[in-house]
């Protein structure tokens, strides 16, 4: 370990930086963050340098650095874009034992500055060394999407609140067990809805007696397959969840996201086998909640389009189950993109129309005079099975048999397979190509654009994909 991490306390502490330009100015406002008596000195400043001392935010000292100006400072920077100067910095900083950082020459460095993942008062720093800062900054990039933002206004009203823990539970392992208790409760959800009040209430009465396990349902979107389109949102309750209730749209990708300890249950449906009523589904989801437990309901695309995800909610309501509700990208949304067909264009088509090819039994017929109409696009779902139904009732209601249609079978994912035809010959199409669900039916003028946007939508779009996406063309 070439440098030992250590958190400093800059509170009023005087530090200087050495130099005027923006490099300059960069750390400063690092220093500022962190509340330090900053005094920079140069020949010259920018102007927002100037601004911050007009503001009394800084000192400013017009000169050339002398030996005189490290007194009594606790850090120094030297950010100039002379070598003579910042080595000099360098060697008077380092013989009175101030810790020194020369910008952009590690060999030259007593002290580092990380990349910083902010959650305040929650500080996560990365650092390489300084060998490879890029890197790191990559590193920070990551653990911003997976550490939510509410981790510091939870950080904020739980340290409100340690000193009442410590009265109350003289051992350390009663309080480690509280603390474990708060984090697993819906205390944690309160505060990301912004309802700290009602967290703060909460975190009392676990104080004053032993509450019962709260639990809680996550309705989660994962969109259509490839798990870089996860919300931020969706993946934290996936690793936060002690019982996974997922679908058989949900790939492996995502499954091997959620947390490794969590109970995975599989309700899965799929043509002609129905493993689990819907029924037996939402009062399952009741069930792991009145047991306390977090329950992550995780449905492929988005739950409240055609995900039954409503009707789930409504079970949840009925009994007083809290829930949350995390959208998803719809596998309109992300197939047709992958695939390089965009559902509106100004020049094909004005409207939209989402529809399901797989109706409850008994259901309302579609309106097919309003679905046939030229110069909008149809984004069908669950339509294999019917395609030979809906090509007959467009065809009927006067679609022309020339339309674009474009069949896109396990869309985002690293088998994506595009189809594409005219609406004369769907079902065709779609046996002949041996098509298997899922698939989206996208039908339109849009469609044809797949020939000439499918290169940018394969490869730009899932960059996660080593090689090109299967394209059928059948015009």
């Amino acid at each position: 370990m070439q440098y030992l991490p250590i958190f400093t306390k800059l509170d009023n502490k005087p530090v200087l930086v050495v130099g005027g330009g923006e490099v300059a100015l960069r750390k400063c406002r690092a220093f500022l963050k962190a509340r330090a008596n900053v005094t920079l000195v140069a020949p010259w400043f920018c102007d927002e340098l100037k601004e911050h001392a007009h503001n009394n935010e800084v000192t400013l000292i017009d000169a050339y650095f002398d030996e005189s100006h490290l007194e009594g400072k606790m850090l120094v920077i030297a950010a100039t874009d002379r070598d003579d100067v910042n080595n000099n910095v360098f060697e008077l900083a380092n013989a009175r034992n101030v810790f020194v950082n020369v910008v952009d020459d590690q060999p030259k460095c007593t002290f580092i500055f990380p990349s910083i993942v902010d959650r305040d008062p929650i500080t996560i720093a990365i650092s390489s060394a300084g060998t490879a800062p890029v890197l790191a900054r990559r590193l920070r990039e990551k653990l911003e999407t997976l550490i939510p933002q509410h981790i510091g206004p939870l950080a904020t009203l739980v340290g409100s609140f340690r000193d009442k823990v410590k009265q109350r539970f003289k051992h350390f392992a009663d309080r480690r067990q509280f603390w474990e208790g708060v984090f697993d409760s819906s205390v944690v959800s309160k505060v990301q809805t912004g309802n700290t009040e009602a967290a703060q209430a909460q975190l009392s009465q676990m104080l004053d007696a032993k509450a019962e396990p709260e639990g809680e349902v996550y309705v989660v979107g994962a969109g259509p397959g490839d798990p870089e389109l996860l919300t931020l949102k969706a993946l934290q309750l996936m690793q936060q969840a002690d019982v996974v209730v997922y679908d058989y749209l949900v790939s492996d990708e995502i499954m091997e996201l959620v947390r490794r300890d969590a109970d995975l249950v599989c309700v899965g449906k799929r043509l002609g086998d129905h493993s689990v009523a819907q029924e037996d589904t939402n009062q399952m989801l009741v069930d792991f909640a009145k047991q306390g437990k977090k329950v992550c309901r995780i449905k492929g695309g988005d739950p409240f389009i055609y995900g039954r995800g409503g009707e789930e909610v409504q079970v949840l309501a009925a009994n007083n189950v809290n829930y949350q509700i995390v959208p998803g990208i719809t596998a309109a949304a992300g197939c047709s993109a992958y695939a390089g067909i965009p559902l509106t264009h100004r020049d094909h088509a004005q409207a939209i129309q989402f529809v399901t090819g797989h109706c409850k039994k008994d259901g309302q017929e579609l309106d097919w005079q309003s679905l046939a109409k030229a110069h909008q696009t149809l984004a069908i779902y669950m339509g294999v099975i019917k395609s030979p139904h809906i090509q007959a009732e467009l065809l009927k209601h006067g679609r022309s048999a020339t339309t674009p249609v474009a069949i896109i079978e396990n869309g985002t994912r690293k088998n994506q397979r595009v189809v594409t035809g005219q609406l004369g010959e769907l079902a065709d199409l779609i046996e002949r190509n041996s098509v298997i669900s899922p698939a989206l039916l996208i039908i339109g003028e849009v469609a044809a654009l797949h020939s000439q946007l499918a290169w940018f939508g394969q490869n730009e779009q899932t960059s996660s994909f080593a090689q090109p996406l299967t394209d059928v063309s059948n015009t």
